[in-house]
């Protein structure tokens, strides 16, 4: 790596720890909350009523109450490594077609 190089690679390393360190000190007392909650919030603030859901989740329909919070993150986990699989084989096969084609432009 040339000098130049390495000045880049240790500002971008920088620049990353510091986007991850910043909003921990600098968002002191900050809530973080679902987009379902501010949603329930923000239509009580503006109709002044009780929102009420018009339905509720098939699972909790199922198991007859909510589903435990380590519960709902590995659903959404699997869900996500569902997603990137999906989107990685696609992926994968678009380039080892755009090899293949180009293999055959060879010949």
């Amino acid at each position: 790596m040339t000098k130049s190089n390495k000045k880049t690679v240790i500002i971008c390393l920088i620049v990353v720890v510091a986007l991850a360190l910043i909003p921990l000190f600098a968002l002191k007392g900050a809530e973080f909350g679902g987009s379902d909650d501010a949603g329930s919030e923000m239509i009580n603030e503006v109709t002044g009523t009780e929102y009420t859901p018009w339905f509720t989740p098939v699972l909790e329909q199922l198991i007859g109450g909510e589903l435990p919070g380590e519960v709902e993150s590995l659903l959404f986990c699997v869900q996500t490594g569902i997603g990137v699989g999906i989107i990685a084989f696609f992926l994968g096969r678009f380039v080892e077609r755009k090899k293949l084609g180009k293999e055959d432009q060879k010949l």
